[in-house]
């Protein structure tokens, strides 16, 4: 790598990577004035992720003083939300046995209010493409995700392909907005009815951890649906979904935990350019006595340096 002056080099460092600290420590300079780049422009040089979205933040920064005056405008509803759970508590009847073969509804999409549980984002939210989506109630009353896909890439250099939307569930909260996690142990089937178009579409079932490196922990499954005006009820085990995390599939496969689901969410992002329209009725949860699967993927023991733990 041919060396460079100084000045130069550090403008191409501030405009290409987004951690200025750990490019200060790279910008030494030998006798001469000039400096040699080790590399330029790219967060994977970083051994913690400080950011769950990974660099994608969206909120709104406020002041303290904010801060203070809407904790105290939702005291109330966190009180009686506490009250419930010290009552749950205390009741202590949880449910033990699932039925087999009864559907339990965890999201059913027959009211305007309960779509107000999940939220869309697309490649234009964050200028990296032209795609549009949005998440409303259809001509049925049901819930639709729809909107158009476009695979046109942004010509600033920076993006390579473009082309997805996604709908995911907002993270489930304890009073006093602790972050909690949905229960699915006494379940082994994810059930949908679905009205499609024929598409297909990415279930996505995020188990996000405490450390940073599951984070981005997700586990999918291809939903294949028809095309046409009749409903159809897809059913898909949980030992089916495979581990991947930032879209890539990982070497080390495992079945994800039950009792740590954090989100749920489906996208679309199959590269054809166009409109898309799947109408959900609702999701639900099933236990199937018959299926005695546990993963349905291989997981070889293999050496440290093949591949990653």
């Amino acid at each position: 790598m041919a060396l460079c002056k100084l000045n130069t080099f550090i403008n191409v460092i501030r405009h290409n990577t987004p951690n200025p600290i750990l490019c200060k420590s790279l910008t030494k300079t030998n006798s001469v004035g000039y400096c040699k780049p080790l590399l330029v422009g790219s967060q994977r040089w970083l051994f913690h992720e400080s950011s769950r979205k990974g660099g994608y933040e969206t909120e709104h920064k406020i002041s303290n003083f904010q801060h203070l005056k809407n904790g105290f405008k939702e005291l109330k509803d966190e009180l009686k939300l506490f009250k419930e759970e010290v009552k749950e508590l205390i009741i202590t009847d949880p449910l033990l046995v699932a039925r087999p073969g009864e559907t339990d509804m965890i999201w059913c999409f027959n009211e305007p209010s309960k779509l107000e549980s999940f939220t869309t984002t697309c490649d234009s939210d964050h200028n990296e493409g032209f795609s549009k989506c949005s998440f409303d109630m259809s001509s049925a009353g049901r819930g639709l995700f729809h909107g158009y896909l476009d695979t046109r890439v942004p010509k600033d250099g920076r993006i390579k392909k473009a082309g997805y939307c996604a709908m995911r569930s907002k993270r489930v909260r304890k009073s006093f907005k602790r972050a909690g996690t949905y229960d699915w142990h006494l379940y082994n089937t994810l059930v949908l009815k679905i009205r499609g178009d024929g598409r297909s579409y990415l279930l996505n079932i995020s188990c996000e951890g405490f450390y940073d490196i599951t984070w981005n922990d997700i586990y999918h499954y291809v939903l294949y649906t028809r095309g046409g005006p009749y409903w159809q009820i897809a059913k898909i085990p949980f030992s089916k979904f495979v581990l991947g995390s930032k879209g890539r599939l990982q070497d080390k496969q495992t079945r994800f935990r039950f009792d740590r689901v954090t989100h749920f969410g489906i996208s679309c992002g199959d590269k054809i350019v166009g409109n898309f329209d799947l109408e959900i009725e609702y999701i639900g949860l099933e236990f199937d006595p018959t299926h005695n699967e546990e993963f349905a993927y291989e997981m070889y023991k293999t050496d440290k340096y093949i591949v990653g733990v």
